[in-house]
């Protein structure tokens, strides 16, 4: 199916489907890339790589590469005098690992121009350098200003993304067709979009056939979205962490601000994406499945807790002011 076929979405809706294929926001004092495509180069902390990769494991993973960053503790410690020991683990400095420094610690006890090193500048091997710095800066010390060393200019901000957020194109491609059907699987999909600019004959049109292709590329499997707790037993689209029945609505709403405190330019809606299974090193959970649409409270609530122990935690909330006297059923705040 020809997606862009299709009569098109509103405009908010269709970006913010398409954003769920894009990283979180970064600072420019951060080693992360800001807002770019899942597919991007990964960066991995060496602890991490020792654990959970190999070379060979790694091997055509990651569509646009990887780079492992290595603490200068451990390489100054034992890596620096043993080349071995990195070379065991599938490293070589400048070629798919980086000397990552952290602290003004780390710069003042290992000063990469004494040591004839370059700042890197290249994502693919070679790296064109064998470290890269974020060090922030401090009034405590002579020449306490910050350091930021490699990949820091307008057209190569960031050496990469967070591991555990990559996702293939094909899976970010799946990822937004289920998210959009789950749009249409809310309760009053079809008013909301057409009270936000499709006409009725394209709404309907545009949901017969989105539905039809996540049929068909297995993708809405209701039996699976049920048991993940994105959709309820009527088949409705649901936040995962209150499940309550989503509205549309919420797409396009921004978020209620208190009263003195509003910020001109908020740009977040009342419906987020929502990970099932958190982000987490080991595993990558962007994908099918995995994904739903909740409360934006609700996920500020989960963080990177997860829904199961996020619940552990609010049902022992609950039980210490219902012990405490200060919560009931027939007193609880309007």
């Amino acid at each position: 199916m020809a997606r862009r076929a299709l009569p098109k979405l509103p405009q908010l809706l269709d970006r913010k489907i398409y954003k769920t294929g894009q990283t979180r926001g970064a600072d420019d004092d951060e080693i992360y890339q800001n807002r770019v495509s899942r597919t991007s180069t990964v960066l991995i902390p060496y602890p991490v790589w020792t654990q959970h990769f190999t070379q060979e494991k790694a091997a055509g993973m990651f569509e646009k590469g990887y780079i492992v960053l290595v603490p200068p503790v451990d390489y100054f410690d034992h890596l620096h005098s043993s080349p071995v020991e990195l070379a065991a683990h599938g490293l070589t400095l400048g070629h798919n690992a980086l000397v990552f420094y952290e602290t003004r610690k780390q710069w003042n006890a290992h000063d990469p121009a004494a040591l004839g090193w370059e700042a890197a500048r290249s994502r693919l091997s070679p790296l064109q350098g064998q470290y890269v710095a974020r060090i922030s800066a401090t009034t405590a010390a002579d020449n306490g200003a910050k350091i930021i060393h490699g990949f820091d200019t307008n057209s190569n901000k960031g050496a990469g993304i967070r591991a555990y957020e990559y996702a293939s194109e094909k899976e970010i491609g799946d990822c937004r067709f289920q998210l959009e059907a789950l749009f249409w699987l809310c309760k009053d999909s079809d008013a909301v979009a057409i009270a936000n600019g499709m006409t009725e004959e394209n709404a309907r049109l545009r949901k017969a056939e989105i539905l039809r292709a996540c049929e068909t590329l297995n993708l809405l499997d209701r039996d699976r979205l049920l048991g993940v707790r994105i959709i309820n037993g009527r088949g409705l689209t649901v936040c995962p962490l209150c499940l309550e029945e989503l509205s549309s609505n919420g797409f396009f709403s921004r978020m209620e601000q208190a009263a003195g405190r509003e910020v001109l330019d908020l740009t977040i809606t009342q419906i987020n994406l929502f990970h099932i299974e958190e982000l987490r090193y080991g595993t990558f959970n962007h994908r099918p499945y995995n994904l739903g649409w909740g409360h934006h409270h609700c996920n500020v609530v989960v963080k990177d807790a997860g829904i199961l122990q996020t619940l552990g935690w609010m049902n022992d909330v609950l039980q210490r002011n219902i012990s405490g006297g200060y919560f009931s059923a027939t007193n609880k705040a309007s």
